[in-house]
């Protein structure tokens, strides 16, 4: 999923992602080419940062307004934001609960939040 993000970006934005850790290495960021503001992180961490029991699991943490923010956690489709502010950025879960157009959405918004 989140190569097919990253192409979507790269059409739409023309951004390509930025790996910026080196104790990170597969933790990728998008953002914009004119004031170099994030608009999407991408990193995997432990599911239980979640309650989401053992293992990792992938996620891209995005901004977007508070009511659609709600509505997703209310769906168990995200968290408050994993390791940003949790009241202006959300954590998704990349695991297929939510449809790739809709991630595309949730992008495009980040994008313009944070233009």
């Amino acid at each position: 999923m989140r190569d097919r993000l990253f192409e979507y970006a790269k059409k739409k934005y023309g951004s390509v992602p930025e790996y910026l850790w080196l104790s990170s290495p597969d933790s990728a960021v998008l953002r914009h080419d004119d004031n170099k503001k994030w608009y999407a992180l991408f990193m995997e961490v432990k599911r239980s940062v979640f309650g989401l029991g053992e293992g990792n699991i992938q996620i891209m943490n995005i901004k977007c307004n508070a009511p659609e923010r709600d509505c997703l956690i209310a769906e168990n489709k995200a968290f408050p934001a994993y390791h940003m502010n949790k009241r202006l950025w959300t954590s998704i879960l990349l695991d297929g609960s939510t449809d790739f157009g809709s991630l595309c959405s949730l992008i495009d918004e980040s994008f313009k939040l944070t233009k």
